[in-house]
Formats: C-alpha cells, sequence, structure tokens
C-alpha cells in the first residue's frame, strides 16, 4: 500500500467529486431574495491532485485506510519540520539541477493534510479516468515549462505563473513573480501552495470573489447584460453570471493571450486564452461547504471538454491583503544577480 500511495505523498493538487458530496434535502442558508447564500470565507486546501496518480488506474476513489495512511504521513513530514534535530547546518548545494535549492520548504508551504471529504483519486471529475484530455496539435505546440534551473527560450508571452525563462529582463519571470496575476486565483481558482482562501460577496445583481492571492478581485452581474465586444480582452476574462435554479452559473470569455488556456501547475501553460471558454459552478452544499466546479472548453488546444470540483470550506479567519510588490525583493534580486554574474564574466552578455 505504501508503494502504492508514495506518488500522493509529493502531490499538491485538490479537487472533489460533484456527484458524491451532493446530498438531496440538505438545508442551506439564503439570503433575502429566497437565493443560496454563498458569502463567506472560503478555504480549498487539500492533498487530493488534479490528475489521478496512472498508478492508481480506474481507483475513483481511496479506501478509508488508504485515505489515513497518506494523511498520517503529510501530517508527519510537517511535524518533523519542527524538531530541532531536523534543522539544516550544513551549507545547501551550491548551484541547481536538484530539488534541494529552491524559494521555501515544506514549513513555508500550505497545501494542507486531508484528502477530499468523498476520498476522491483526483479533482478532475470528467473524464471518468481523472486525466486530462488528450491535447490537439496546436495545443502541443502550445505549452511552456517555466524553469528554476536554466534559461529556456520560449516566444513572448511568457504565461507560466511561476519562475520563468531567464533574467534578462522582467518579462522573462512568471506572470505571479511580476504580480500580475496569483498563482491560484485563476480563473478557474486552483489550490496550490498557500494562500488558497477567496471571500465571496453576494448582491441581488452581482457577485464579487475576493482571492487572498495577490488580492485579485472580480465583479460578476447577473443582469442578463450582454458579453464585452470579442476585440476587449482582460487578464481574468469577462465573465457573466445566470441562475439555473440552486447553483449560481459563471460564463466566462474574452481572456487574453498573455494567459494560458490552462495549467497544470504554475510552471506548467498549456495554450493560450484566445480560445477559452470557461463555465463556473457554485453550489451550497451546507452550512460550511460550498462546491467550486468548473468546465473548461478549448477544442483549439484540448481534444475535448473536462471537468474539475473542489470542495471549498468554510473559515472563520479573515482574508489578508496579500501587498505582492510591497514585499517583491525576488524579482529585483534575480535580475541583480544576472547583471552581477554578467559583470563577473560568469553570464552571457
Amino acid at each position: 500500500m505504501m508503494t502504492r500511495l508514495f506518488a500522493w505523498g509529493l502531490t499538491v493538487f485538490a479537487g472533489v467529486s460533484l456527484v458524491a458530496v451532493t446530498v438531496a434535502g440538505q438545508t442551506v442558508p439564503r439570503v433575502a431574495d429566497g437565493r443560496p447564500d454563498l458569502q463567506g470565507v472560503w478555504d480549498f486546501r487539500t492533498q487530493t491532485p488534479l490528475q489521478r496518480p496512472k498508478n492508481l488506474g480506474d481507483q475513483a476513489f481511496l479506501t478509508e485506510e488508504e485515505a489515513s495512511t497518506l494523511e498520517a504521513a503529510v501530517t508527519a513530514r510537517r511535524a518533523r519540520l519542527l524538531e530541532p534535530s531536523e534543522v539544516r547546518t550544513e551549507p545547501l548545494p551550491a548551484g541547481g539541477g536538484g530539488l534541494a535549492v529552491g524559494g521555501y520548504n515544506d514549513f513555508w508551504l500550505d497545501y494542507g493534510t486531508n484528502v477530499t471529504g468523498d476520498r476522491r483519486t483526483s479533482l478532475i471529475t470528467d473524464p471518468p479516468d481523472g486525466r486530462l484530455p488528450a491535447l490537439t496539435a496546436e495545443g502541443e505546440a502550445l505549452q511552456q515549462f517555466g524553469s528554476l534551473w536554466e534559461d529556456l527560450p520560449i516566444e513572448a508571452p511568457l504565461r507560466v505563473r511561476s519562475a520563468g525563462t531567464g533574467a534578462d529582463r522582467p518579462e522573462d519571470r512568471g506572470l505571479a513573480e511580476r504580480c500580475l496575476v496569483g498563482f491560484n486565483s485563476g480563473p478557474p481558482m486552483m489550490p496550490s501552495g498557500y494562500n488558497n482562501n477567496m471571500q465571496l460577496f453576494q448582491t441581488p445583481d452581482n457577485i464579487v470573489i475576493v482571492n487572498e492571492m495577490v488580492h485579485d478581485i472580480r465583479v460578476i452581474p447577473f443582469d442578463a447584460r450582454p458579453h464585452l465586444p470579442e476585440t476587449l480582452r482582460q487578464w481574468a476574462g469577462n465573465s457573466r453570471g445566470h441562475w439555473d435554479g440552486d447553483t449560481l452559473v459563471v460564463e466566462t470569455i474574452n481572456f487574453t493571450d498573455k494567459t494560458a488556456s490552462f495549467e497544470t501547475s504554475p510552471m506548467h501553460a498549456i495554450g493560450t486564452g484566445l480560445t477559452l471558454s470557461l463555465t463556473e459552478r457554485f453550489q451550497r452544499v451546507d452550512e460550511d461547504t460550498l462546491l467550486y466546479e468548473y468546465t473548461v472548453d478549448d477544442p483549439t488546444i484540448f481534444t475535448r471538454s473536462f471537468t474539475v470540483a473542489v470542495l471549498m470550506r468554510r473559515s472563520d479567519e479573515p482574508i489578508f491583503e496579500y501587498a505582492c510588490h510591497e514585499g517583491n525583493y525576488g524579482l529585483l534580486n534575480i535580475l541583480r544577480g544576472a547583471r552581477a554574474d554578467e559583470l563577473a564574466g560568469d553570464g552571457a552578455p
């Protein structure tokens, strides 16, 4: 069992199945107009991965024992980081090429320690195999991989959110490093390393989504107004909402080519946002649970659409301002270090 679960120990993405968590007859809070109350601060951390690990085959759910073993291993690993005997005293290896060198250790990350309540083996709920569908030829060609260790030639614009392809200019660094977008705020929202929180406000005519990561704010009307013209494109696309029974549906188009069609991680961008159509669904399952489900439809990049679901848990903690550029010494020092290497003759002129 431990061999089978090994791949899960390094997993950082999360999800849940709509079918498994929707319970008929649940009483959910409602606002004055009778609609479900979606408001609150919502936490979307989990250890369930975006894609089902290949070694799990067609296994859609973990057993209780498998889930407990995984969660105990994650909890134990994080606890060891606090023990004095585990503190590293020797210097880290020089140069790149290994995961021993990096910005943070696990103590500073916040992926959570639990799998989803239904113990699904993937965040992806469709296709049934829990894996991303195949890419089209154009999708294969339009992949970008950020690198921590070496310069990789990638045509502009750079669409990865973290890491980058060099240090000649700020534009060589990922979008999140430049504080343009959050690495988990989307849309669609994707559980990631930290700041996995969002706050939702609701009126009869709009909802407002505030992501803690880079404090991105989306104001989404559902008053039947049309989308913006196709020529007007935005970082987060152009969103319009409507109610389908007790489910709030948000349709977003008009993304820009500066962002990807989809990202399997902040360092892997697939396609461009130009041809992406995104449908998000918000459903209050119970007092403490918000189901966030989205479907990616981009026939230019993927051979079929796919659906992802994330279970968000109500939090009593406030949202904090992520003042990205106020402490963004990393970007400045990456560029300074590259210039120092050039002056010393260690880098390209």
